[in-house]
């Protein structure tokens, strides 16, 4: 399974991401962003945009972003 989330460290949604991705026992890469929107370049190449978190699921082509949305993913999809 090739799954990476996209997380700023201290991000309150990032952390939710992390822990259902915990809680489902996925495998995963994290890419640690930077605070500054600005130098998201990574984040805005891969979801077109700079917000995180952001969830990449090349096994099933999905990029994703927003933590609900992400959370219900993994519990539906990879649980």
């Amino acid at each position: 399974m090739s799954v990476t989330l996209y997380a700023l460290d201290g991000c309150p949604w990032c952390e939710k991401a992390h822990d259902a991705l915990e809680d489902a026992g996925v495998e995963y890469d994290t890419v640690w962003v930077d605070a500054l929107h600005s130098e998201r370049d990574e984040v805005a190449r891969v979801s077109n945009q700079r917000a995180v978190p952001v969830l990449v699921d090349e096994d099933h082509g999905v990029t994703m972003a927003e933590s609900a949305n992400i959370v219900e993913y993994v519990e539906k999809t990879l649980a």
